[in-house]
């Protein structure tokens, strides 16, 4: 279970997360949604021990994250600014993470490379946005995460490779009880995918609910001619409303 309490931080005297609160069940597909510069990247470092908070917890089953060796080797991160080793391809990447993570499996990281049109002695680095996002989806999925953070990790995949890649992380959820944080712009995406969303505008969590049951609270409000609404009509009228969470 992720568990984020009172989180605060800010940049050059500029507070960006403002006593966010945030809660994801084990073996659940969370979204979290924002406009650009709403903080969702600074929560996703934050969970990820990219960043320390100047107050507030954030646990992982209970242990701190940030400095925390064990509880980070449990993550699988994959960030929207990537970054490779220059010289290296692949399978080399691969060898990496199997030295970093002992639960990386070999067998699951041939079987992802099959199913993609990556050339493994390629050097990553030269991979289009597109190619690259995939390898380092494929390399965290690889690792077998308890838990999977993702910062934009549709951006620049096509259609095919994007429902493959899902399909990959809704089995992991399923087969394993993986836990997955997904912070994307494309709301039908997430509206297929996850069971529960937390809307963040200016670095505070507005509504963190069960995405059902939030679709049937809106559904009361006639804020759509759809029944229910989407995902991206509850978006629209929470962040012009600046209704929140009881």
């Amino acid at each position: 279970m992720i568990q984020i309490s009172n989180l605060r931080k800010s940049f050059d005297r500029h507070e960006v997360i403002k006593g966010l609160n945030l809660s994801v069940n084990k073996g659940s597909i969370y979204g979290l949604v924002g406009v650009n510069g709403s903080g969702k990247t600074t929560v996703i470092k934050h969970l990820a021990g990219v960043y320390r908070a100047d107050s507030g917890t954030i646990h992982l089953d209970g242990a701190e994250v940030y400095d925390n060796a064990k509880a980070k080797a449990r993550i699988g991160y994959v960030p929207d600014d990537l970054y490779f080793f220059p010289s290296y391809n692949l399978k080399m990447l691969g060898q990496f993470y199997k030295r970093i993570y002992a639960t990386w499996n070999d067998k699951r990281f041939a079987e992802l490379m099959k199913l993609t049109e990556l050339n493994p002695k390629n050097r990553v680095s030269r991979f289009s946005k597109g190619m690259q996002k995939q390898a380092a989806l494929i390399l965290a999925l690889s690792i077998c995460p308890d838990i999977l953070l993702l910062d934009e990790p549709i951006d620049g995949l096509d259609p095919i490779v994007r429902k493959r890649i899902f399909t990959w992380m809704i089995e992991d959820v399923a087969d394993r009880q993986m836990t997955v944080l997904i912070s994307s712009h494309n709301l039908k995406e997430m509206d297929g995918i996850c069971d529960t969303v937390g809307i963040i505008k200016n670095g505070s969590m507005l509504i963190e609910q069960d995405l059902d049951e939030l679709k049937a609270d809106m559904q009361t409000k006639a804020i759509s001619e759809h029944l229910p609404p989407t995902l991206d009509e509850i978006f629209v009228y929470v962040y012009e409303s600046g209704v929140k969470n009881d």
